[in-house]
């Protein structure tokens, strides 16, 4: 029992927050666990892990006195691809991996610079998600244009762990101040420097005029720049300008520039970066280190990541022979190991009620008749108690080693005894992604996810559930045209002698591997499918599983045609019966980056009345999908549904506009307990575009002032007009986004109290001839529920002699 307690108050400090789970700690003023992880597709370099090293190294100091002796880098692991060779100083990652790791380095998705930056749209003081460094930043010298590596890592460190915002801001590079002074927007305003236009250039010379100020805006015209001198006395901020060799510390409440139209000021409430810093759980007990000594330079682990290997773990007690359980884990076990499970994986399987029995060793994952050498074994009977923890020793105790491996654990019973096994989970090495399947599965079953750094699921009345919670545990090598994509989820209680009919449209970069499955619940419908070119599949085309599972399955043979797809069932039962479609596909080719959807919730507990808020991200490659419609399918234990449309529109709890992050506040609880959250992304009659513009980026330096002479640096790559917003066909993807749990709620049916309505971000002024229009999103009645929610208000006033203070 202490034991348990520990570990989940262990959890609870660090590893609760969203679907990502960084096993980033801070002890003693020293952070470990970093994982900083090289995509496959980036060529070998050695000179890259090099520089990795020393960028860290440089940052560590860097960081230990912006933050005033409080913190530095101690231990750091680089994750080395499996497409590089291995070398006798490479270990085997124990739960490291690419898609959960602090920082990547890939390259960037269509060759439009190299900027440093963060994925980061929570709110703020909420971590950010990774830091995306590009192979030619790590290689080529960018001294003068973002100033050194490790000055940049501390500032997009700074996004990551403290969830802290830009002190610039692009679109908006100059305000009006109290003192009716036009102003760069940048933190503090004891950086100096010149407004200017550059008229013509030649090599890294130019002709500039001051900057001439627009009469309708009253501020500087558009292609006026601020350049600043390269000389300064300013120590503040890392935010704005970390380049500049005077610049060693975060904006305080004394130095903040509370006016500058920043996102700092936006999402913090005009609080400085040093406050939220300083508000983090890293600094509630981080004492500044005594004397005068430099922190130790940090330790780096060189970690290869090997051949995939995944065990099921599948409960088959008694319980599990109600409501069709054993029957809806077989056809997802089924559909998992067809259809998502990479090839040339390594799969095992072991079943569990009392005892454990190990039904497949691990087999090679390289033709059909692998895959039917452990679907025959799914378990056809259901009886006995629960024992989690024999289920997981028969894994962690056989003679193959765990580390850096995956197991699925399904379970649908209590077992007062889990926590038994804790710390031998955790020593193993071993990755746990835990489904828990109707209401009465072990409450302390997520706890292993959340130490190990898997994903967690719950399913129950939600006949696709298990389904959707399967096809989300894919690789996690940073391998995306690896990956299996699902196009669609459905299931409908459809009326005796009645059809189901529906549509799947199939986009251009998918197309490969691609299967469509049909279950059941009394007898085989008849199942018509029809390609976008009129070809067409029967009941007869399908193949029925040997196992009497209730599924047909028709494998698309070669690469499935690019359109809308048509598919109707009929019931030729009497009876209503349940019919479900799934169909899910891969990158049409290994050089084809896919429009992929993830999702999570912004916290995976929460206690009544604090409200969550669901994330959906929709991108191909690094590049947001905007324009699109997203649903987010909320279920509790009871089955109760609410389907929330997310929004990216930045208002509410949408951080930035257009920026491929579809977000919307959650308070409609249902009583206690586990739900469940599933995420549909799609788009009809070409709406969606594709945006090349990347927020929370380390500042681009046009050149500096240097002895009354403006030096310039080279120009960053730009995007022409016809391409930084590119069509994108209609698609559809669907993905669960986990699950997570509630505490202190109402019974279902009482009255929920009201929330208050959210925060107005976007208000905008502008002069129009003798008025001043003010511009808004009214966020919604209750945060952003409610009538107001995407409406955008306008209100004049005359008279501008007058000053306004709003």
């Amino acid at each position: 029992m202490v034991l348990s307690l520990y570990v989940v108050l262990f959890l609870a400090l660090h590893l609760l927050p969203g679907m990502k789970s960084s096993m980033v700690n801070l002890n003693n003023n020293g952070y470990d666990g970093i994982v900083i992880a090289i995509n496959p597709g980036v060529p070998e370099d050695e000179k890259l892990i090099q520089n990795i090293k020393e960028m860290v190294t440089e940052a560590s100091t860097y960081l230990f006195h912006a933050t005033k002796r409080r913190v530095y880098f101690r231990n750091v692991s680089i994750l080395i691809p499996m497409t590089w060779k291995s070398k006798s100083e490479y270990s085997i990652p124990k739960q490291e991996s690419y898609d959960q790791a602090d920082v990547i380095v890939a390259n960037p998705y269509l060759k439009y610079g190299d900027d440093p930056y963060t994925l980061q749209y929570g709110q703020c003081g909420e971590r950010g998600q990774y830091i995306h460094f590009t192979p030619n930043f790590l290689l080529t010298n960018n001294l003068p244009i973002y100033g050194s590596r490790g000055r940049v890592f501390v500032h997009e460190w700074a996004h990551l762990r403290w969830g802290i915002f830009d002190e610039y801001n692009v679109d908006r590079p100059f305000y009006i101040s109290r003192r009716n002074t036009i102003e760069a927007t940048r933190c503090s305003t004891h950086i100096t420097g010149i407004n200017v236009v550059f008229k013509e250039c030649q090599g890294s010379s130019c002709i500039t005029r001051p900057c001439r100020r627009d009469s309708q805006t009253g501020l500087y015209e558009a292609k006026c720049t601020f350049i600043p001198e390269k000389s300064q006395t300013a120590r503040d901020s890392i935010m704005f300008v970390q380049s500049i060799d005077s610049v060693t510390e975060f904006c305080t409440a004394k130095t903040h520039n509370t006016e500058a139209p920043n996102l700092q000021n936006k999402m913090c409430s005009s609080r400085s970066t040093w406050d939220v810093i300083m508000d983090s759980d890293d600094f509630q007990n981080a004492s500044p280190m005594k004397g005068t000594d430099p922190p130790p330079h940090p330790t780096f682990s060189l970690l290869k990541s090997k051949q995939r290997v995944v065990c099921l773990v599948l409960d088959k007690s008694g319980s599990m022979s109600s409501e069709d359980r054993l029957l809806r884990m077989n056809q997802a076990a089924e559909l998992y190991l067809i259809q998502i499970i990479e090839k040339g994986s390594l799969v095992g399987m072991v079943t569990f009620e009392s005892l454990a029995t190990i039904l497949n060793y691990l087999t090679d994952i390289i033709g059909d008749n692998a895959y039917e050498k452990i679907t025959a074994n799914l378990p056809r009977e259901a009886s006995g108690g629960t024992s989690i923890c024999s289920g997981l020793r028969a894994i962690i105790h056989s003679n193959q080693s765990t580390s850096g491996s995956e197991i699925i654990l399904l379970t649908d019973g209590e077992d007062d005894q889990i926590s038994s096994c804790f710390e031998e989970v955790k020593q193993s090495g071993a990755v746990i992604h835990t489904i828990a399947l109707g209401p009465s599965a072990a409450r302390e079953l997520e706890t292993l996810s959340n130490m190990t750094g898997g994903y967690r699921f719950y399913a129950n009345k939600d006949i696709n559930g298990l389904t959707d919670a399967f096809s989300r545990i894919s690789s996690r090598s940073g391998s995306i045209t690896q990956q299996a994509i699902q196009l669609e989820s459905k299931a409908l209680n459809i009326t005796g002698r009645k059809w189901l009919n529906g549509t799947v449209p199939v986009d251009s970069t998918v197309g490969n591997d691609t299967f469509f499955v049909v279950t059941w619940t009394i007898q085989k419908p008849e199942i018509l499918l029809q390609d976008p070119k009129g070809t067409k599949y029967e009941t007869s085309d399908f193949r029925v599983d040997k196992l009497n599972i209730r599924s047909a399955r028709l494998r698309i043979p070669g690469i499935a045609e690019t359109g809308t797809w048509t598919y109707s069932l009929l019931n030729k039962h009497a009876k209503s019966q349940m019919l479900t479609v799934t169909m899910t596909t891969r990158a049409r080719s290994p050089t084809t980056l896919p429009v992929i959807a993830t999702a999570h919730m912004s916290r995976s507990t929460t206690h009544y009345p604090s409200p969550m808020i669901v994330y959906a991200q929709v991108s191909q490659g690094f590049l947001p999908v905007l324009g699109i419609n997203v649903t987010a399918i909320i279920e509790t234990e009871d089955g109760h549904q609410v389907i929330l449309e997310l929004w990216d529109n930045g208002a509410g709890a949408d951080t930035v506009k257009n920026d491929g992050i579809y977000s919307r506040y959650f308070t409609e609880y249902h009583g206690n307990g586990r739900y469940s959250l599933k995420v549909h992304a799609q788009t009809r009659n070409n709406m969606a575009r594709l945006s090349l513009r990347q927020q929370n980026r380390a500042m681009y330096i046009p050149g500096y002032i240097e002895n009354g002479k403006i030096i310039l640096n080279p120009p960053r790559p730009e995007v022409k007009d016809d391409v930084s917003e590119a069509k994108v066909e209609d698609f559809s993807r669907l993905t669960s986004g986990g699950s997570f749990t509630v505490s202190g709620a109402p019974p279902a049916g009482s009255r929920t109290p009201v929330f208050p309505p959210g925060k107005i971000t976007d208000l905008e002024a502008k002069v129009k001839e003798d008025h001043i229009q003010l511009s808004w999103t009214a966020p919604g009645n209750v945060l952003d529920k409610g009538k107001g929610k995407n409406l955008t208000h306008s209100y004049q006033f005359c008279c501008t002699k007058l000053p306004l203070t709003i």
